[in-house]
């Protein structure tokens, strides 16, 4: 259980294997722990993946912000961690909730990996969210986080048609979005004291090209790794290359 903002008792879920250096993982605004698996298993060997999925669309008040969701996530690192540096990946908006730890708490902070983070350029899932999606419009908007349409699970779908047909779910997104986009990072990026690895895929449309370029010129210590085939979810669609490149990333950390 987590206290946030709202004061209220938020339930997340923890999954961990291997030992090591914390390694935690944080997903997207429809994102799973699952979904970290194929690259939390290619560094299990030598650290301790940590992967924790907050409940983002039920999130409510004060809590269903960027803002709030960054302190969910702090509170589990100090409580859950005991406060023990470690390497941050974040992808999207947990990319997002990575860097503003990264900024505003650095003590917790070994290292920072962005995949597809937003905070600079974005083009929102929610533009055009309608109040009960149907299922053709998650279908095109959830295809259009990767290169390779294949490689999208059909079952993410049905999920995101599930939780969005509900009104809390959807005012939820379109809240946790808005709130993501007002809260730009820009100037801030100077204050990032961790080595930064920017793993982006070449072909994602979501938070394009651009806004990887503008992390490695604000991120001091940073290195940008391209990968050639991916869109906006790398740890879906490139795990092995995602692992290599984090794997690389570890040894050049510790």
């Amino acid at each position: 259980m987590l206290r946030g903002l709202e004061g209220v008792d938020v339930t997340a879920e923890v999954i961990e294997v291997g030992s090591g250096i914390p390694v935690v993982f944080l997903h997207g605004l429809v994102g799973l722990n699952e979904h970290w698996e194929g690259v939390a298993s290619r560094i299990s060997s030598r650290a301790r993946p940590v992967m924790l999925e907050l409940p983002l669309l039920a999130l409510e008040g004060d809590d269903c912000s960027i803002t709030g969701a960054t302190e969910l996530a702090t509170r589990f690192l100090e409580q859950y961690l005991g406060g023990q540096p470690s390497v941050l990946v974040g992808n999207s908006f947990g990319g997002h909730i990575a860097v503003k730890i990264a900024i505003n708490r650095p003590d917790l902070v070994k290292g920072l990996v962005l995949a597809g983070a937003s905070g600079l350029i974005e083009k929102s899932m929610v533009s055009d969210i309608q109040i009960r999606p149907s299922r053709e419009w998650l279908a095109r908007k959830i295809g259009e986080l990767f290169h390779d349409r294949s490689k999208m699970n059909p079952s993410d779908v049905e999920r995101a048609h599930a939780v969005l047909s509900q009104r809390g779910g959807a005012r939820a997104m379109v809240k946790l979005s808005r709130t993501a986009r007002k809260n730009h990072v820009g100037d801030q990026l100077a204050l990032v004291k961790a080595p930064t690895l920017i793993l982006w895929g070449r072909h994602d449309i979501v938070t394009p090209p651009e806004a990887a370029e503008q992390f490695a010129a604000r991120i001091p210590r940073n290195k940008l790794v391209w990968l050639e085939t991916c869109g906006h979810a790398p740890m879906i669609e490139c795990p092995e290359e995602f692992g290599a490149a984090l794997n690389t990333f570890l040894d050049e950390v510790s």
